[in-house]
């Protein structure tokens, strides 16, 4: 599993989104950010005096996919955050070992892996003891 980090435009974020959600990614987490990069901000004037605004205003994406989706994760963001100015953003990428799912205390590491858990976990269905444990037999957790 990758961990995408995508700091865009605020200006650009719904055609992301909308980019994202077309090649069948959505869930992500969307945060309200500040910073700035080469383009170290600008000036705005307010009530006749001069401010020097450094830290703009930009949205942080966050995604965990899997392994088989990142690439294509990628160049979505790339081509629907993309307006050609200094500023566009960066995206960053990190190895996720695992992830666990709070309510249930399911590893989402075997859910990335195994194809019949994933189909089943998007559907809703039901999965054999096997799989609901990922492989662990009875008695034997993570926790």
């Amino acid at each position: 599993m990758m961990k995408i980090e995508a700091i865009i435009q605020p200006s650009r974020f719904e055609s992301v989104k909308d980019a994202l959600l077309e090649i069948g990614i959505d869930g992500m987490t969307v945060t309200e950010v500040r910073g700035h990069g080469r383009q170290k901000g600008h000036t705005e004037v307010y009530r006749g005096r001069e401010y020097t605004v450094d830290l703009l205003p930009k949205i942080k994406l966050e995604l965990v996919l899997p392994d088989n989706l990142v690439n294509r994760a990628v160049e979505t963001i790339l081509k629907s955050a993309k307006t050609g100015k200094i500023g566009d953003g960066k995206i960053f990428l990190s190895r996720v070992e695992e992830a666990i799912r709070i309510a249930t205390r399911n590893a989402a590491k075997a859910l990335y892996k195994d194809p019949d858990v994933l189909t089943a976990f998007r559907s809703g269905s039901k999965l054999s003891p096997e799989k609901q444990n990922h492989g662990r037999t009875a008695g034997h957790s993570a926790f």
